[in-house]
């Protein structure tokens, strides 16, 4: 994606701390990565400079594109709030590319965290944790990297269900008996079912994150001025800070209501962080506009005719008010090249998070008859995305992933 997911995020960062803050650390690194893709912090011992060279030879030869890793002590840490999420928003702060965005990623101490606008970085840090960890940091760069061009090459997301596809034959061949096969099978046809909605409902809650970091880009420094609009900007900050929080820890559908519950308290508070810097009173907290919530924040309600010819009220921005009011069509979300209130029932979620900071009942636009034929559908669950917690380490938010090398040791910090 061409969105800046990470810039809003990383400004947040930069506002929270004293403009004097030193960080000799993160400097160095920012500095040693202007010029190799692999950065080895002096001291450090969880990687050697042979096997920090042959990274950045496979990040040449596989990575189809920037991809930055720094090996950094932990008391990198305390330069980027105290997280090793941290200090991979200070890096991609710091270093920016496009076409396609860098990929940035650290060890710090024994954290490894991951994070990137356009694909998945996060989910790919994860599962080569869980597949190399045993074998030490450089199988589980190296595995990382390598996973990284496959994503690029293969933006569509079809590699986890190839990997899936093999696992099952492993599963079916010894076991005897029609019964058990069924039953297996059956879980995994339900597995495969439960990643997809998923990966459908996430790809649209993204763009929704995305959206909202580019209608922002630049109002971090343009709030340092007024203090209340400051005030709004950060509270807004921390709100997103949970929407990408939530995005990263969805394992269901259910899940993403929390993300778009978060960014519609987010868009809210920066429109009236731009209201204050404008002079404007702040807007009345409502509920987003209803027929694409980054129309952001509605300004009136409107009766509106539904496909099926009923009447009802639903909040709308100003210049979908217009439309409706010159008898035109609004301005509608489309998902899967149809209105959102078309989608499967599994969108529903997200589309009710939205929602929440007005209290307007959006159920009824939905299509009733899909819901009751497919009860769980907008309920579903399952353990086929999502992170974990490795080595006793706290990590998470946003597109992270990754995990923590050892029992908690700082690897040379």
């Amino acid at each position: 994606m061409a969105g800046r997911l990470i810039a809003v995020a990383a400004a947040s960062l930069a506002l929270a701390s004293p403009a004097a803050a030193q960080t000799p650390i993160l400097d160095a690194a920012v500095e040693g990565l202007r010029g190799h893709p692999v950065y080895l912090h002096p001291g450090t011992n969880v990687l050697t400079k042979a096997e920090a060279q042959r990274l950045e030879q496979q990040i040449e030869d596989e990575g189809r594109g920037p991809v930055y890793i720094a090996i950094l002590p932990g008391a990198a840490r305390h330069e980027a709030g105290g997280r090793a999420e941290g200090v991979v928003l200070e890096l991609s702060r710091r270093i920016v590319t496009s076409n396609p965005p860098a990929i940035h990623a650290a060890v710090v101490g024994n954290q490894f965290r991951a994070i990137n606008r356009d694909i998945p970085a996060g989910d790919l840090a994860t599962r080569a944790f869980r597949a190399r960890s045993p074998d030490g940091v450089a199988a589980v760069l190296s595995d990382f990297v390598s996973r990284v061009g496959a994503a690029r090459a293969n933006p569509t997301g079809t590699v986890e269900e190839e990997e899936e596809e093999g696992g099952l034959t492993d599963w079916l061949i010894p076991i005897a008996g029609g019964i058990a096969v069924l039953l297996l099978y059956r879980a995994y046809r339900g597995r495969r079912e439960r990643s997809r909605q998923l990966t459908e409902v996430k790809t649209v809650a993204r763009e929704d994150l995305v959206a909202l970091a580019d209608d922002v880009v630049g109002l971090d420094e343009e709030v340092e001025s007024n203090p209340e609009a400051k005030a709004a900007y950060l509270r807004g900050m921390e709100a997103y800070q949970r929407a990408d929080d939530a995005f990263d820890r969805a394992s269901s559908p259910r899940d993403i209501s929390k993300v778009t519950e978060a960014l519609a308290e987010s868009r809210y508070e920066m429109e009236t962080a731009k209201a204050l810097l404008a002079g404007r009173e702040p807007p009345e907290r409502r509920a987003p506009c209803f027929f694409d919530p980054r129309h952001g924040t509605s300004v009136e309600d409107v009766m509106w005719t539904t496909p099926d010819d009923e009447q009802i009220e639903v909040p709308v921005c100003e210049a979908d008010a217009r439309r409706l009011k010159a008898g035109q069509e609004p301005d509608v979300r489309q998902i899967r090249g149809r209105p959102f209130w078309d989608a499967p029932a599994y969108f529903h979620p997200w589309a009710l998070g939205f929602f929440a900071l007005g209290g307007f009942a959006v159920g009824s636009a939905f299509a009733p008859e899909e819901a009751a034929a497919d009860p769980g559908a907008a309920d579903s669950s399952g353990d086929d995305f999502g992170g974990g917690d490795f080595g006793g380490g706290d990590w998470g938010g946003g597109d992270f992933g990754g995990g923590d090398f050892g029992g908690g040791g700082d690897g040379g910090g």
